[in-house]
């Protein structure tokens, strides 16, 4: 490999804390494991792990002139057959430390491994880049029809298509489970209501108790949508207004309707 220039002492201290953070980096046996992997030196094994990670990862840069052995660690430590079963983990580590190499001009992959782009100047570049609503969707471990159908404007940090879109994949997924036609509170009647007769059911209805579960998520899905869709819908975007922490929380209440439109199953005509 030819080699890579190398980080800055700020960037690399900002590459250790994100891959030694208390609650979501790397553990301590982890780190001892890939440094030897890597055949980095670790000089100070007993402090701790982000110090630690930023002294064995300096002193070899300083020795190699280069970022060559730092790239190679962050790579084995982001290899993704070491997240089979925790791609959200894997996710959020991605996009925070993508958040920092996108100032040296590099970025990591899906696959995990390193590809060059153009160096960002500016903190909002960086978290545009990174996705900072993305990865804190994919912290909350939201379902993966949120991302899909949001994707481009999460990573615009744009709330309002991203509420927008959201909620109108909510209504096409009950379409496709019904072939039904219709949308808004008419759609969620027909697929849902009990005195018409629901397409779909939540569980078996067979208690008073699944019926109240039944009605109250079928009213939770019209809410959703009459609160958020048809003023989103119909209002410029100016006017409305939506926080991140907003955004956050509706996306996350689209995740769990996601999670149980998935368990729905149709009811026997």
């Amino acid at each position: 490999m030819a080699p890579i220039s190398s980080l800055s002492e700020q960037q690399l201290e900002a590459i250790c804390d994100v891959l030694g953070d208390t609650s979501d980096g790397l553990t301590g046996s982890e780190i001892g494991s890939l440094l030897v992997q890597c055949g980095i030196d670790d000089p100070h094994p007993d402090i701790t792990k982000r110090h630690r990670l930023y002294q064995a990862l300096t002193h070899r840069q300083r020795q190699d002139r280069c970022a060559n052995y730092v790239i190679a660690f962050i790579q084995t430590a982001l290899d993704p057959v070491r997240y089979v079963g925790k791609k959200s983990q894997f996710e959020l580590r991605r996009e925070r430390l993508n958040q920092v190499l996108s100032f040296a001009g590099y970025k990591i992959g899906e696959d995990g491994k390193l590809i060059f782009v153009a160096e960002a100047r500016t903190i909002t570049e960086a978290e545009q880049r990174a996705g900072r609503l993305r990865s804190e969707l994919l912290q909350r471990g939201v379902h993966p029809d949120v991302l899909r159908f949001c994707k481009a404007e999460l990573l615009q940090e744009n709330y309002f298509h991203a509420v927008l879109e959201a909620t109108k994949s909510v209504a096409e997924k009950i379409r496709q489970k019904t072939g039904l036609t219709s949308d808004g509170a008419e759609l969620v009647d027909q697929a849902f209501g009990l005195k018409s007769g629901p397409k779909l059911a939540f569980n078996t209805l067979q208690t008073e108790s699944e019926q109240s579960e039944h009605t109250g998520l079928m009213h939770l899905i019209k809410g959703l949508v009459g609160l958020f869709r048809n003023p989103t819908a119909h209002a410029p975007k100016i006017t409305w207004s939506m926080k991140e922490q907003d955004a956050l929380d509706l996306l996350t209440m689209v995740s769990l309707i996601h999670r149980r439109l998935d368990e729905a199953v149709p009811t026997e005509k």
